[in-house]
């Protein structure tokens, strides 16, 4: 491993700066790692949390904000019987401290460089590192094409709804598709039912262009999804897909 690496794989004090409500589960917490070293979009962090006793409880969680921020950003849903999350979902406040280490993982990330078009399928809290890419791209100012498609519960549970508006109203190469699987509101003319087939052609995931194609949420979501791409042609290489315990959607 490169010196240059190593201090980024070294537990580091993250101070919290910031909370953002995004849903009544989730919240983003919006961080200062004065020795941070930077991250690609996709890529995540362990958290560690140490108990008075002296107790450990360590999670992994990808990292939501752009490379081009000044702070990092974690969107973190509350799991009821989780050890990390109730702490950081629900009861961290501005000023808390806790540790970090990474940026961790190589695979499964995008850069301007990578190229497109982009194609982006979310489910739930999976959106965190996809929504990473779409602000590194909207840093960058960049025209590539890209797409996401993104299952949520009900229109209330969808995390960075407004920002997601901004951009894709800023941006006519930025399609924002939501699909909700629980509930949808008065007047609801999107997608109503999980993703599949048929809804991945109607919204243009066609393999012709050869999409770089990047998957996350629970894990059925993910399986599903990447089977009908691959059935409806996509090239398995352009596939990459990141996956998480079931969440219900």
């Amino acid at each position: 491993m490169p010196v240059t690496d190593a201090p980024r794989l070294q537990w580091q004090t993250a101070e919290v700066r910031e909370i953002v409500e995004e849903t009544p589960r989730v919240r983003t917490i919006i961080l200062d790692v004065p020795s941070w070293h930077g991250h690609k979009a996709g890529q995540h962090i362990d958290v560690r949390l140490t108990a008075d006793d002296g107790y450990q409880a360590q999670r992994s969680y990808s990292i939501a904000s752009a490379p081009e921020s000044d702070h990092l950003m974690l969107s973190v849903e509350r799991i009821e019987e989780g050890e990390v999350s109730p702490y950081l979902a629900g009861e961290a406040r501005m000023g808390d401290k806790f540790e970090l280490r990474g940026p961790i993982g190589g695979y499964f990330v995008w850069t301007i460089a990578t190229g497109g078009p982009l194609f982006l399928i979310a489910g739930g809290s999976g959106v965190a590192p996809l929504m990473a890419m779409l602000r590194h791209r909207a840093a960058q100012k960049s025209t590539i094409p890209a797409t996401l498609l993104f299952s949520s519960r009900t229109y209330d549970d969808i995390i960075y709804r407004a920002e997601m508006e901004r951009l894709a109203a800023a941006d006519p190469h930025l399609k924002i598709v939501h699909t909700l699987t629980r509930g949808q509101p008065a007047g609801w003319t999107g997608p109503s039912r999980r993703i599949d087939s048929e809804m991945l052609v109607s919204e243009g995931f066609a393999p012709d262009a050869k999409p770089h194609i990047y998957i996350c949420g629970p894990t059925a979501l993910v399986e599903s999804s990447a089977r009908a791409l691959l059935a409806l042609g996509h090239d398995r290489a352009l596939i990459k897909t990141e996956r998480f315990g079931p969440t219900g959607l």
